[in-house]
């Protein structure tokens, strides 16, 4: 029987929602993988570093057969194929992948943590997350992400993407 992970899809660099889906479909392309539900894309105000351009993010729930250190190698390499490029802290990406949760496991090494260690305080992970499952419950907090989102204080920026332009899922020029 495979896991149930929850991965964090985001970017802010080149042609976004065309970067977020080509990871998605890049994921999915690992054997064993199976999509079990997507959010929408957002538009999302960047946290951290504020002078760079805005982001698209989604989540994805897919069942997995890897271990959560053999998950995270791989969206590691997704995101190298994709051509994220190390910048700085909150920097500018291609593409950004982050398993937020995996089954009901707490993990806290020097490699991994699981849960994400901020997904309880970014708007831009928990609107995607509760479109998939507003009951789904924080390991750690023992609170839905409905309950998290109803206790946030502050509005960080998103908004639900519409619909996409083709041109978003066309490929860029070099």
């Amino acid at each position: 029987m495979g896991h149930i992970a929850y991965i964090g899809i985001g970017s802010n660099v080149g042609n976004k929602a065309y970067q977020c889906e080509r990871a998605i479909s890049e994921i999915l392309k690992v054997d064993r993988h199976k999509l079990l539900a997507k959010s929408s894309f957002f538009k999302t105000q960047p946290i951290g570093y504020t002078s760079q351009d805005w982001f698209v993010n989604g989540v994805i729930k897919i069942e997995t057969d890897l271990e959560p250190l053999d998950l995270l190698r791989v969206l590691k390499t997704i995101e190298l194929h994709l051509g994220r490029t190390e910048t700085f802290r909150w920097g500018p990406r291609t593409i950004d992948l982050d398993i937020l949760l995996f089954d009901d496991s707490e993990i806290k090494t020097e490699d991994i943590e699981i849960p994400h260690p901020r997904l309880h305080e970014r708007q831009f992970v928990l609107i995607p997350l509760a479109e998939i499952n507003r009951d789904l419950v924080h390991p750690v907090l023992r609170k839905t992400v409905a309950e998290i989102l109803e206790n946030f204080k502050e509005d960080q920026g998103v908004e639900k993407l519409k619909s996409l332009p083709t041109s978003f899922y066309q490929r860029e020029e070099k």
